[in-house]
């Protein structure tokens, strides 16, 4: 097995520098225009609950702060609620509530993505679209929708509107940057792998190390190439 030469290898990728350099920038030019003008942006709105002392609570409390009941119970309630937002229970009244036709329920749920807050009793409801004024009429509908069919379905009011969702200024999916980079790294790397399929496939003698290579046999002697030698003394007088 032929050990690898790290000056060997380098002075072939710096031979190929140029192949290098051209296909890398080719994979930034294909990136730039990937990221500028092939993605269609989309925007994402966020509307953010918790679950706090429901009004049953405080009243049996005299109002005097959340209990241990309470963060027990919202913390097992987390997960269901979560669940709920994206049922059609929640989601036929929002299209009603909105004028949307039953048809698009299921487009408007696959819009929607709901995350909890580690360790917390914080509810995120993002909507993407390609509209952002949409995408933030959407998120905050749902969160009101939301919040009364929890009146009625648990018959208390634990849910309390953190943040409404505001319209989105910039798109969710495009990070100029972050693609111009993924695009000059497969370049690289392609032009890597270029360079060294290419030397594989390169069978042809260029030195004494090549001849001793292929034929296993030591090199004693060499013979000059006097006319090469007689042209450059030659042109440097």
């Amino acid at each position: 097995m032929e050990e690898l030469d790290l000056n060997e290898l380098f002075s072939l990728f710096w031979n190929k520098k140029i192949e290098i350099i051209l296909i890398t920038l080719i994979a930034v030019i294909c990136g730039v225009i990937y990221s500028y003008f092939l993605i269609t942006p989309t925007y994402t709105a966020k509307t953010s609950l918790i679950l706090v002392q429901s009004s049953d609570t405080a009243s049996q409390s005299g109002g005097s702060g959340i209990t241990s009941t309470d963060l027990t119970i919202n913390s097992k309630l987390v997960s269901t609620y979560s669940d709920i937002v994206k049922r059609n229970i929640v989601l036929d009244q929002v299209a009603s509530n909105l004028e949307i036709s039953k048809e698009q329920v299921q487009e408007i749920k696959n819009r929607i993505s709901v995350t909890q807050s580690k360790d917390t009793e914080i509810i995120d409801i993002n909507v993407t679209d390609e509209d952002p004024n949409y995408a933030t009429k959407i998120a905050n509908e749902v969160a009101t929708v939301f919040s009364e069919k929890i009146v009625d379905i648990y018959n208390m009011s634990n849910v309390y509107l953190l943040e409404r969702a505001e319209v989105p200024t910039t798109p969710s999916n495009i990070n100029h940057i972050k693609d111009i980079a993924i695009f000059a790294f497969i370049g690289i790397v392609i032009s890597v792998c270029y360079v060294l399929i290419l030397n594989l496939l390169d069978h042809t003698v260029k030195s004494e190390e090549d001849i001793e290579k292929c034929t296993n046999l030591l090199i004693l002697t060499t013979i000059p190439n006097y006319e090469a030698e007689f042209k450059a003394v030659k042109g440097g007088k």
